[in-house]
């Protein structure tokens, strides 16, 4: 008797798991399906779920009749770009504040970590000035630049990871010769990779579908990412006002793709590094 309540117990939380799934696949799939719809049948009333006729030459338009390509170079340059800073600057202001001793510190962490609270929206005049004085604006450099003076949401999770890694290695690297430079780039960075990876795959996902900077920044097609190329590019040639929401799902659907395989792949590596920052020394 217990055992078969356990059975239905089981069986019930399954399927209550696999609505949730359902429900939470559900917009993916309409996406999915619009993008193989043409223009008239995205408007049908009452919709349906599936095409009647699948178009699949919506995705061969996209690639080969759009400007698609460009805008996958441009969010390969931010992507490429901005990981790269953010690991390097990040990694390197989070050293000092995990390894070494020196007055302030503390003080210095908490100034860090309390500009997390202010939200891009506040900064963002701020920052269009400079970079309007700086000549810069409709280009990727005000993009890719700052994340050359580290990000404070990666400096924590930096920070946090280099406390897990023994002090005494250290020590003893210092014992034999080592600089703090050597001892940061061939004792410390070694051991740390599963947060580089962990950094490196959510920064690369991030500017992926990053939109909010690209429409205030870029104002040439041809400098547009995936995300603003996705929005603005599908026009009605001569009605600018008519959006080609098939082809616009059709470009959504390819956008979802890379960063899925991407978090599946390194799924073990961020769950190992974001585990890690929890732990101290």
């Amino acid at each position: 008797m217990i055992k078969n309540k356990k059975l239905w117990l089981l069986i019930l939380q399954y399927a209550l798991l696999i609505l949730v799934a359902l429900f939470m696949m559900f917009p993916i799939f309409w996406i999915f399906s619009n993008s193989l719809r043409t223009l008239t049948g995205i408007s049908q009333f009452p919709p349906r779920l599936f095409p009647e006729e699948p178009q699949f030459s919506n995705y061969i338009e996209v690639l080969y009749n759009s400007n698609a390509l460009v805008y996958f170079r441009n969010t390969m340059t931010l992507i490429v770009g901005n990981t790269i800073g953010t690991l390097l600057s990040s990694s390197i202001v989070a050293y000092p504040l995990a390894r070494m001793n020196f007055r302030g510190k503390n003080f210095f962490f908490a100034l860090i970590l309390s500009t997390m609270m202010v939200p891009t929206v506040a900064v963002i005049i701020p920052q269009f000035i400079i970079f309007r004085e700086l000549g810069w604006l409709d280009s990727l450099r005000p993009m890719i630049v700052p994340s050359f003076f580290a990000f404070p949401y990666n400096v924590f999770l930096f920070r946090q990871f280099f406390l897990t890694i023994p002090r005494s290695l250290d020590e003893a690297a210092m014992i034999d010769g080592c600089n703090r430079w050597q001892i940061f780039s061939l004792l410390v960075v070694p051991l740390a990779k599963p947060i580089f990876i962990t950094i490196g795959v959510l920064s690369s996902i991030w500017w992926w579908n990053e939109l909010f900077q690209p429409l205030i920044f870029v104002q040439s097609n041809n400098l547009r990412p995936l995300t603003t190329g996705a929005l603005l590019g599908f026009r009605v040639q001569g009605q600018q006002h008519l959006v080609q929401w098939n082809l616009q799902m059709a470009m959504a659907t390819l956008m979802i793709i890379p960063p899925m395989f991407l978090y599946l792949f390194a799924q073990r590596y961020i769950t190992q590094g974001i585990k890690s920052t929890g732990i101290k020394e």
